[in-house]
């Protein structure tokens, strides 16, 4: 019966999914509002696959886990890294959508403005 098979393959998608969802919240700071670990919770969904440590350890996971707070900090609290390291976290998260994010003014910026 093909409609069977099709409920199946929906149960076992969700399952995944749950499943990735439970061992994802494990990495969830204390400090993270819900707006905040809901992106990064994303963000670490998304690569997820492709940064499982290997058998013989690695350190995949934990930089991917980097990768999310990297990201997450330049978003909600403005911090700035490395063009190169921003450019590949801005990459890996495009298509995230985060809503009311804050709004920040670089040095930079600052200075230019006072010069003028």
């Amino acid at each position: 019966m093909v409609g069977g098979e099709a409920a199946a393959a929906v149960e076992e998608l969700v399952s995944g999914v749950r499943q990735a969802t439970d061992f994802a919240e494990q990495f969830r700071s204390y400090s993270e509002s819900e707006k905040q670990w809901k992106a990064r919770m994303e963000f670490i969904l998304r690569h997820l696959p492709d940064y499982r440590d290997p058998p013989d350890g690695g350190g995949r996971l934990d930089q991917l886990l980097s990768l999310s707070m990297v990201w997450a900090n330049h978003l909600f609290l403005g911090c700035s890294y490395n063009k190169d390291l921003l450019d590949k976290v801005m990459e890996m998260a495009d298509g995230i959508e985060v809503e009311d994010l804050p709004q920040f003014t670089t040095r930079s910026e600052l200075m230019k403005k006072h010069q003028s």
